[in-house]
């Protein structure tokens, strides 16, 4: 193996993955030199880095591209911290988070309904609570450009339920993803828990037929609001996915959820 030149060994680890190259890197001196060149991980990093690193929130110092691409596995915070984006340790993939500010609330605006607030487990500076409504409605858009292409992704709603929370379990909640003006996924969800049939045996994050929060690593709860496939090379740059959770046909007043925002992320196949 040593006997190939370094040149020819980082064109082959520019054609695999992350953790190929990682995994790779042991086999001879050559490979372990080649995993650390700019040539290998200039090829992981998104086309539009350098479009992405003018958008940061706080700059990065780097000395090497691997440097930068650890470093942006990292979530990092851009357009003036309404957003947020990482990429995949093990694939280079994209993932964002929109904010409750990037968001279309109903009547989020309206203090009688909604109240904005900082809280010290968010990454973003504001998140929205429901203080009291009937007509639940929330709704997030991106531009597809900025997913990674010829990917499966999935998006959540990042939420909490408050101590004061009420009527949130009255009615499942409405889940879908448009995509090219078409809807593309469609589910129900419910935002609490029903205890006796959280005992039986089901599949992690649904009740029934019906999505449930999930805790995620970072101390929020996440459901699942759809997946869709961002065909992404040759589409339309104008190209918008559109993810919403809505709940209008109870008539249910209701209170104390907590919205950090949605995260659209490359589904991982079990």
């Amino acid at each position: 193996m040593d006997s190939l030149p370094e040149l020819c060994v980082s064109a082959i680890l520019a054609l695999t993955s992350p953790e190929d190259a990682r995994r790779l890197a042991p086999v001879s001196s050559t490979f372990r030199s080649a995993a650390q060149s700019d040539v290998v991980w200039d090829g992981f990093l998104p086309p539009d880095c350098d479009v992405l690193l003018a958008r940061l929130v706080r700059p990065l110092k780097f000395g090497s591209k691997r440097e930068l691409f650890l470093s942006l596995c990292q979530p990092q915070l851009i357009d003036s911290g309404r957003k947020s984006f990482k990429l995949e340790r093990s694939s280079g993939k994209t993932s964002h988070v929109l904010s409750a500010r990037e968001l279309s609330i109903a009547w989020g605006d309206e203090p009688m309904y909604w109240s904005w607030k900082f809280v010290p487990d968010s990454r973003f500076r504001e998140v929205a609570e429901l203080r009291a409504t009937d007509w639940l409605e929330i709704e997030g858009r991106m531009s597809t450009a900025m997913l990674s292409p010829n990917t499966l992704y999935e998006a959540h709603l990042i939420m909490k339920i408050s101590h004061r929370a009420y009527g949130l379990d009255a009615m499942p909640c409405q889940a879908s993803i448009q995509l090219k003006n078409q809807v593309v996924s469609t589910s129900a969800a419910i935002l609490q828990r029903n205890h006796q049939a959280s005992r039986d045996k089901q599949r992690p994050g649904t009740e029934g037929a019906e999505k449930v929060p999930m805790e995620r690593e970072d101390g929020w709860m996440e459901v699942e609001l759809g997946e869709f496939f961002n065909g992404g090379v040759g589409v339309d740059p104008h190209e918008v996915v559109k993810m919403s959770f809505k709940e209008v046909k109870g008539y249910q007043l209701k209170g104390g959820l907590v919205i950090e925002g949605i995260e659209v992320r490359p589904k991982r196949i079990v």
